[in-house]
């Protein structure tokens, strides 16, 4: 599935449908450049499950954890991971176990340790706007994205 973001506001309005049809749990890699908008479209997803606190990148953090109403979501950016095998001195496979939904920044630095995601999201910059590329990879990811796909927002264009 493809979907044109034309301006932040469409990044928000997409990740608000996201949310409305995410699984508790599951896995997602963000892929693309500095500055491409992963951050972005979690705090916007974040935001539309009622997240009120301030929403940062992880950078520095590696992750951060949020308590919704109904789920506990986790953001990982791995972007200052020198090997894939920090992750373990740091005792991130606890946090992976499946009880929560997890938006990994940067996943190829954890590449052979991570577990396979369940939806892969890809952001390239196009103009001044977003080509936000969604694979699935497993009956959980397809379930979202199907669900996704239902009824496309206005601003943006989907094509699977």
């Amino acid at each position: 599935m493809q979907v044109m973001l034309a301006d932040e506001a469409a990044t928000q309005a997409f990740a608000q449908r996201m949310a409305a049809c995410a699984p508790r749990s599951g896995r997602v890699s963000l892929q693309g450049d500095l500055g491409a908008g992963k951050t972005t479209l979690v705090r916007a997803f974040l935001r539309a499950l009622g997240v009120s606190q301030t929403v940062r990148s992880p950078t520095y953090t590696l992750v951060e954890p949020y308590e919704c109403t109904d789920r506990r979501i986790l953001h990982f950016d791995l972007y200052r991971l020198s090997s894939p095998e920090e992750l373990e001195y740091l005792g991130v496979r606890e946090d992976l176990d499946g009880e929560a939904l997890c938006f990994i920044e940067w996943p190829e630095r954890g590449q052979g340790w991570l577990p396979d995601a369940d939806v892969r999201l890809i952001l390239e910059v196009a103009g001044s706007g977003r080509l936000l590329i969604l694979q699935a990879s497993s009956d959980i990811g397809e379930a979202w994205l199907a669900a996704i796909s239902q009824k496309p927002q206005q601003n943006q264009s989907v094509s699977i």
